[in-house]
């Protein structure tokens, strides 16, 4: 199960679409985001295994579609993606609204 986004994040920016071929190294490993960055892992099409790795959460795999529940990334919580065959997708990342671009940045 997904945490839950805190009520009023504004989203900021959002990545190019990726696929499994162009994904980059460092989504394929374990990241996280700053402090106060959320993302949301959105799948356009195909399929992409998220997991949640970060030893102050309980290890998580998500299987993420289509259509279906975007991937949660809570700030600075270790995560990583795996491809599963051919797939489309983007992040998009949320702040608080006012929070400046160098406390947030992703």
């Amino acid at each position: 199960m997904n945490p839950a986004l805190p009520p009023g994040l504004e989203a900021y920016k959002q990545t190019a679409t990726f696929t499994e071929t162009t994904v980059p190294a460092g989504l394929l490993g374990d990241h996280s985001t700053k402090d106060g960055v959320w993302g949301l892992i959105e799948v356009e099409s195909g399929k992409l295994r998220y997991l949640v790795t970060d030893p102050r959460r309980p290890n998580r795999k998500q299987t993420l579609v289509a259509d279906g529940e975007a991937g949660v990334v809570e700030p600075t919580i270790l995560h990583r993606v795996e491809p599963i065959g051919e797939v489309r997708f983007h992040v998009r990342f949320l702040r608080e609204p006012g929070a400046s671009q160098e406390r947030s940045g992703a």
